[in-house]
């Protein structure tokens, strides 16, 4: 089988790509990059994951997202219609639904997402699922979670800093349950949707089957660095407020970053899973974390 991959040079990409040439397929990887890229007509699915990702820091020029999230999305799938391939994924968001989750996020909830990030991703999933799907062909749009990795950076490379240095961790008082969803279980999860025939068409939530508190998260970097634990809670409000004054001065610590670390967002993989037969993925969400913070270590 043949495979476009979009934003192969990514961490998710570069991973998907190596799982999948292990199983045997052949892929292509596609740079959307210039304004003169060829679509690869002999491929039986192409895999979008090439995007602009969500800026923390909140410096990017919010049209930059519609720019990439949506409009080359927009031209892709135009493409991908009127071609001979099978399956297009898009690789949303589940942020494209919801910034904050009360309870658990399923595909059916109402998408109302506040970021541009969010909704660039959001008028995409719209624009794919307003089209009339030729016989033969499939649409999966693919929401993940948090994802994480060996050789991926970001909010977990942050904590396991903070944890490995001896810093107390200071936001043990906020209560909270994640959802993570590791690199395996994603590879795991495209390879068994590109060789299931019957899977129907639709939108798909990836992420682990548990969830877990920041604070878990942060004893399970301590035992993995060989660190004593330490868990601040000092009183959520203070923070809350400092997040704020770092907002204003474009500090480490600011709210989007904050919320990041302690809000609660658990997302169901229920759909995905029924579709598949599956009952319950590859790796736990403790043995992945486990897996990425130990390639911290080097």
């Amino acid at each position: 089988m043949n495979i476009t991959i979009t934003g192969a040079s990514g961490f998710v990409g570069q991973n998907l790509t190596t799982y999948l040439s292990d199983l045997g397929y052949s892929e292509t990887a596609l740079s959307l990059r210039s304004d003169n890229w060829i679509f690869e007509k002999d491929a039986d699915a192409i895999i979008h994951l090439a995007g602009k990702a969500h800026d923390t820091s909140n410096t990017s020029d919010p049209q930059s997202y519609f720019a990439v999230n949506r409009d080359l999305t927009i031209q892709l799938f135009d493409r991908f219609l009127a071609g001979d391939i099978r399956d297009f994924f898009y690789f949303s968001s589940v942020k494209a639904v919801a910034d904050t989750v009360h309870d658990t996020l399923n595909e059916d909830h109402i998408a109302t997402p506040q970021t541009p990030y969010g909704k660039s991703k959001l008028e995409a999933e719209r624009y794919l699922l307003a089209q009339d799907l030729p016989a033969g062909k499939r649409l999966f749009i693919i929401r993940p979670c948090m994802i994480h990795g060996p050789g991926n950076k970001g909010n977990l490379n942050l904590l396991y800093k903070v944890v490995q240095k001896g810093i107390p961790w200071p936001l043990a008082a906020f209560d909270n349950k994640r959802s993570f969803l590791s690199i395996d279980n994603l590879n795991f999860l495209v390879s068994e949707m590109l060789k299931n025939d019957s899977m129907p068409s639709g939108v798909y939530q990836f992420a682990d089957d548990e969830s877990l508190s920041t604070n878990t998260l942060v004893k399970i970097i301590a035992n993995v660095s060989g660190r004593k634990q330490k868990l601040w809670k000092i009183n959520a409000k203070f923070i809350s407020s400092l997040a704020k004054v770092g907002d204003m001065l474009n500090l480490p610590l600011n709210s989007e970053r904050l919320k990041k670390l302690t809000e609660s967002y658990v997302v169901s993989n229920t759909k995905i899973k029924e579709t598949l037969g599956v009952n319950r993925l590859p790796v736990s969400a403790e043995e992945g974390l486990k897996k990425t913070i130990k390639s911290f270590q080097n």
